[in-house]
């Protein structure tokens, strides 16, 4: 099935709620937004959509784009198998979605769910493969989450080789036999590719799903088939609203960025080598005042001339909204306090009463980057201001070139 996405240009250089207008003529960036298919039918919509580009493997040498994304079944963390989109023009149409046969549900013990949700892909430029990196869990019928099953909630990766556009099945990241691990996830979260091509892969962690979660960057090795745990750094923690959770590493320059969820508010804190943290400390405006996002995702665009923060946030005329968690904002981060620049902030996706919250961000090329989102649209009274279960890719399109990002041709 081919998909000709819907496309809506709109140049934010006006305020929307509390977002501040652009200068006209010192834009770093300009947005365009694309609808690429609309489904809410009350049985499920689309869902976690996030992207990578492959190199090469589109038209005319442009990258392809690789897609995936899950239907959430309208009960709360119920999600299906994994599906995927893909398209070989840059977003102008799509084929699928089209449901993976080796990443479907599996069958648990006493008649549980064993799933992976919660998924972020990402080209690996050594061996040229794919690497989809989420959370195992187990349902049971009905789509209510199990625990008590030892080491059920842990990182599962799978492996596509665009070259034979083929899949592995889930396989699960081993971590060290300790109990703080007994709860280990990858979920949600932006991860790097180091220049030696090992992967720093931010996880949140501990020894169940009741207590408060950890958060650590581990150093993995992949060979192209297994994903394998080497050492883990600073072991991060807040107390209270379930500790910290969702991670999203970035790298600019020198240094390594990591944005991490928590009931309460999001936190912040940065590194030199990737595995070694500060002290987190919570997200706020240059100017003084918390930032706002909270009990969600944040993640990062870099760009040669500046490091991004997405984000969903309070006080946006969006009281009406879930957990506030629309619009989709963007605004540039002062890199040396770790401040969110009021002045640069602009809307990615505007609201219309569904929640924006399960998103993705990625580089495509060096002239875009792309903020993916499904609406997640949960009654009626989401409906009536205007939700349809959309799925959304947001495009930056930078005015100068992103250098701090490499697109190498595919191993041969």
């Amino acid at each position: 099935m081919c998909i000709h996405c819907v496309r809506v240009c709109f140049f934010l250089s006006i305020t929307v709620g509390l977002c501040s207008a652009f200068p006209v003529g010192a834009e770093s960036f300009s947005i365009t937004l694309d609808t690429v298919v609309e489904h809410d039918d009350g049985a499920f919509v689309w869902f976690h959509p996030r992207v990578t580009a492959i190199p090469g493997a589109g038209k005319e040498g442009a990258p392809a784009v690789l897609m995936t994304l899950q239907k959430h079944l309208q009960v709360s963390d119920f999600y299906s198998g994994m599906y995927a989109l893909y398209s070989e023009d840059m977003g102008e149409t799509w084929t699928g979605p089209e449901e993976i046969p080796e990443l479907v549900w599996r069958d648990g013990p006493d008649d549980t769910i064993l799933a992976v949700c919660d998924v972020t892909p990402g080209y690996h430029p050594p061996t040229g493969k794919v690497l989809a990196i989420g959370a195992q869990l187990y349902y049971r019928p009905g789509g209510k989450l199990l625990e008590g099953i030892e080491r059920s909630d842990q990182t599962a990766y799978a492996v596509y080789d665009p070259a034979a556009r083929q899949w592995s099945g889930w396989k699960v990241l081993e971590m060290p036999a300790l109990p703080k691990f007994d709860f280990s996830r990858n979920a949600c979260s932006q991860w790097l590719i180091e220049p030696d091509g090992s992967l720093l892969l931010p996880l949140y962690f501990g020894k169940n799903a009741k207590e408060d979660f950890s958060v650590t960057v581990a150093r993995c090795s992949f060979d192209g088939e297994t994903l394998r745990y080497i050492e883990n750094g600073t072991e991060m923690a807040v107390p209270g609203g379930r500790g910290l959770c969702e991670p999203s590493l970035a790298r600019y320059g020198d240094r390594y960025f990591l944005t991490l969820r928590n009931d309460e508010k999001g936190y912040v804190t940065s590194s030199k080598d990737g595995l070694h943290f500060a002290a987190v400390r919570p997200w706020q405006f240059e100017e003084g005042g918390e930032l706002g996002s909270y009990n969600t995702q944040q993640h990062w665009l870099v760009h040669t001339d500046g490091l991004y923060l997405t984000y969903t946030r309070r006080g946006a005329d969006n009281d009406h909204i879930m957990r506030n968690r629309a619009p989709l904002f963007i605004a540039e981060v002062n890199r040396d306090t770790l401040q969110v620049m009021r002045d640069t902030e602009r809307v990615l996706i505007p609201e219309r009463g569904a929640a924006l919250g399960n998103f993705g961000a990625a580089p495509i090329t060096q002239h875009e980057s792309w903020v993916t989102v499904g609406e997640g649209v949960w009654n009626d009274v989401m409906r009536a201001r205007g939700a349809k279960g959309a799925l959304y890719v947001s495009r930056v399109k930078w005015t100068t070139p992103n250098e701090s990002v490499f697109f190498p041709a595919p191993p041969k």
